[in-house]
């Protein structure tokens, strides 16, 4: 039986867009149903769009872990040897030390994005810069890091299993991974210590290769807790059918396993059925901590061409958000039986503005069951006054200021489906966005 509190959310949108949701449902976010599971449910930040409003309130909403995308990388806090610049990084922490959420840390050595310096040290230099840059970054995030992604990628493609050719693969030989990690354990005790790689998600060579370092570090007691997974897939790289016994098998290995880079290219019923097995998958698996989605909205994805997140570009829920909801046992999936919890969100965007007047668009989403009706209000900052208003039936307070909007003929709404409605402000000298209250269906 879930315990559900009732909340109100309200925002006021900075610019541009808001978002909210109006279901207080303890397991109505995919966080919140995670947790229920014992797990979390993450998503990749990138420290540049914190200023827009509907990427903070979707991320505050639906997430209860974040990976800084970039700030964390060395060419981003170390580009100049032993000069560090953690600021990107930091605003992602503290914001997510501020709303309770779990930090994964990503990452200290790859081959990729890594200043031009590190490249051209001699080896002896080479393993004091590393083991220098995984002690100068895990110290300044020390406690604050629940997994750090220690060493990234450091396997070929294909069916050798052999090694990445990298500045550290080629000039200190197999032996940097176990050091990095040896060193990493000695700096901060408390922090997972997690290997990351893709095209591992199944049975495979290079996965196989992988299964057996980890392995080995365990019978040696080389400090090793997790196994990142990063999931990235598509048409041409499907959801594996081993894919929960490849996960599995490494957690039989007495590690922790991680989905961290989760993306899955498509769109429809094909993608929802994708994410959902994923989920299914780590569920299934007791070890498999949480989960990582690589970003919130589409169009910051860097496969954005392939739509492949849990949100559009317009931060609205997709129906692979239903499915992975739904999945996590989420409302909608039962929990204390019937058919789930009637519940909406709404989002807000500036449309047409000229001197005197703008429209303003919000749009309603149905979450992940079918709904009937539904209802939010929208708060303007006085002397601002609706003139107009269309698909919705308003009314207004005493003040009229604050309009509580209806539907007029657009109440049903299947699950994850969305309608809208606007209107115009007469601004009246004010240029302020309205704030929206949260939204509630039945």
């Amino acid at each position: 039986m879930v315990t559900r509190t009732p909340i109100l959310l309200t925002v006021l949108a900075m610019a541009g867009v808001a978002v909210l949701s109006g279901t207080a449902d303890a397991a109505s976010t995919l966080g919140a149903s995670a947790a229920e599971k014992g797990r979390y449910f993450g998503t990749a930040v990138a420290a540049s769009h914190l200023g827009e409003s509907a990427y903070v309130s979707t991320l505050d909403t639906e997430f209860n872990s974040v990976t800084p995308e970039n700030e964390m990388k060395w060419d981003a806090v170390e580009s100049t040897r032993n000069s560090f610049n953690f600021s990107a990084a930091d605003q992602i922490v503290s914001h997510a030390q501020s709303k309770g959420m779990k930090v994964r840390g990503h990452t200290l050595v790859w081959h990729s994005q890594l200043p031009g310096w590190v490249s051209g040290l001699a080896a002896a230099d080479l393993r004091t810069a590393m083991n220098n840059h995984i002690t100068q970054v895990m110290t300044h995030y020390k406690g604050k890091i629940h997994s750090w992604d220690v060493v990234n990628e450091a396997f070929q493609d294909g069916g050798s299993g052999a090694r990445r050719s990298s500045p550290f693969q080629d000039k200190l030989g197999n032996g940097f991974i176990e050091e990095a990690f040896r060193t990493a354990r000695a700096t901060d005790p408390a922090a997972k210590l997690c290997y990351n790689d893709y095209n591992t998600d199944g049975v495979n060579a290079k996965s196989t290769a992988v299964y057996n370092m980890v392995k080995d570090f365990k019978a040696r007691g080389v400090p090793i807790d997790c196994v990142g997974f990063q999931s990235h897939f598509n048409s041409a790289s499907p959801v594996p059918s081993d894919y929960q016994a490849n996960l599995q098998r490494f957690a039989d290995l007495g590690v922790d396993v991680q989905i961290t880079e989760l993306d899955i290219e498509g769109s429809g019923s094909s993608q929802a059925t994708s994410y959902s097995n994923v989920v299914k998958a780590c569920l299934a698996v007791s070890r498999c901590t949480g989960i990582t989605v690589w970003g919130i909205t589409d169009k910051y994805s860097w496969r954005a061409s392939g739509t492949p997140l849990l949100f559009d570009g317009n931060y609205t829920k997709k129906a692979a958000y239903t499915a992975v909801l739904t999945a996590l046992g989420g409302s909608g999936s039962g929990g204390g039986g019937g058919g789930g919890t009637a519940s909406c969100s709404v989002s807000y965007s500036k449309q047409e503005e000229w001197s005197d007047r703008y429209n303003g668009k919000v749009t309603v989403t149905a979450g992940s069951t079918a709904i009937s009706a539904w209802t939010t209000t929208v708060t303007l900052t006085s002397p601002q006054k609706i003139s107009a208003t269309w698909n919705g039936t308003p009314t207004w307070d005493s003040s009229g200021n604050v309009m509580t909007m209806k539907p007029n003929g657009n109440g049903s709404l299947a699950a994850g489906a969305s309608t809208s409605f606007g209107f115009t402000v007469m601004k009246n000298g004010s240029t302020a966005a309205p704030a929206l209250g949260s939204c509630t269906a039945s």
